[in-house]
């Protein structure tokens, strides 16, 4: 996949009759793919190539700044990598800025679509709205595309009949989208989370020092983790069954300092020197009640690993919740409930 740092930088490619679509695509989920699928489609049909379209950092982040803080499901680097797993050609990171809200819904259609993105076929989907405060719709796109010279479809939205209330699966009529998703996680609901995903919901995390208390007193080695990406949403506190990914995985210290803004992504970076590899995991996330002073963390136990991987980024994968937090009487009782523990989640992976 070729990656652009700007709008302008994608022109200069002299591409022309492209098959595009637009938009944040936070999770990469399945409403997303609905899209990305009938844009490939589109693209290999015309014989032409795929364009998508996003903005960086989040319009909301520019505009409204002082507003509630935003969390995201995926990083702008592994949004990167899914929306190259699910086939575009061409991903244009453009730089948003107070400048470029400003840009009419006419103005935005004629100079960039038309104008710069050379676009033959634009796809979008059921809610998408462009322009200074948002005016432009499906209805001006109808109307100016035979204008302009370049042809509109709309995706209807993907709808899930499933979901789980109180631990009960019943039907329900659900639009899937990335704030249903962060709804679904910040609510202790991680499998409809993954539903609507259409994968297990993943962090990408580096391995850090801590206390040592899981290899010296409990006999649970484990690795601590450390986010470098504090927009990044997570699952509530709890003990997950989870994979873990080690090798393909690239390190904060290997990119350039430029690279969380989009610039040179589409550079080959080293990768970490272990051999891809999926392993079984269990994964702890909250406030270590019963160990004093230990304080917040986030730490994963790997079945049957024994390497050192300190300073390396890893994947993990979280498949489903098996408890909350609790705080125990002793560590022998925590020990005890870590040996259940670690039965279930080998048991549900």
């Amino acid at each position: 996949m070729n990656v652009y740092n700007s709008i302008d930088e994608f022109a200069a490619s002299g591409k022309t009759g492209n098959v595009v679509t637009t938009g944040t695509f936070d999770g990469v989920h399945m409403g997303h793919h609905a899209i990305l699928d009938r844009v490939r489609t589109l693209a290999r049909e015309k014989n032409k190539e795929s364009v998508l379209l996003t903005f960086h950092p989040h319009p909301r982040q520019v505009l409204f700044p002082d507003t509630a803080k935003m969390f995201f499901l995926t990083t702008l680097q592994e949004r990167i990598e899914l929306l190259e797993k699910a086939g575009i050609q061409n991903l244009i990171i453009h730089p948003f800025t107070k400048e470029l809200s400003m840009v009419s819904a006419l103005n935005y259609v004629k100079d960039i679509l038309v104008g710069k993105l050379k676009t033959e076929t634009l796809v979008i989907g059921y809610d998408h709205r462009f322009g200074h405060d948002r005016k432009g719709s499906i209805k001006e796109l109808e109307e100016w595309g035979p204008v302009y010279g370049f042809n509109v479809e709309e995706v209807a939205p993907i709808s899930s009949q499933w979901s789980v209330v109180s631990g009960q699966s019943i039907p329900e009529q659900t639009v899937v989208s990335s704030s249903k998703i962060r709804k679904a996680l910040q609510g202790d609901d991680l499998q409809t989370a993954n539903k609507y995903l259409g994968y297990h919901f993943f962090i990408h995390a580096k391995v850090i020092h801590g206390m040592k208390l899981g290899s010296t007193k409990l006999g649970y080695p484990t690795a601590n983790l450390e986010i470098d990406f504090a927009d990044k949403i997570l699952p509530t506190d709890g003990i997950y069954a989870v994979y873990v990914t080690i090798g393909g995985v690239r390190n904060k210290e290997q990119a350039r300092p430029d690279e969380s803004f989009g610039r040179g992504i589409s550079d080959a970076l080293p990768l970490t020197p272990y051999p891809l590899s999926l392993l079984k995991g269990m994964m702890s996330i909250g406030s270590n009640p019963t160990i004093e002073n230990k304080g917040r963390s986030m730490e994963v136990h790997i079945f049957h690993f024994h390497k050192d991987i300190y300073g390396e980024t890893i994947k993990v994968a979280f498949v489903k919740k098996i408890r909350n937090e609790e705080k125990f009487n002793s560590m022998e009782e925590l020990k005890k409930k870590l040996d259940e523990d670690r039965e279930v989640c080998l048991g549900v992976l």
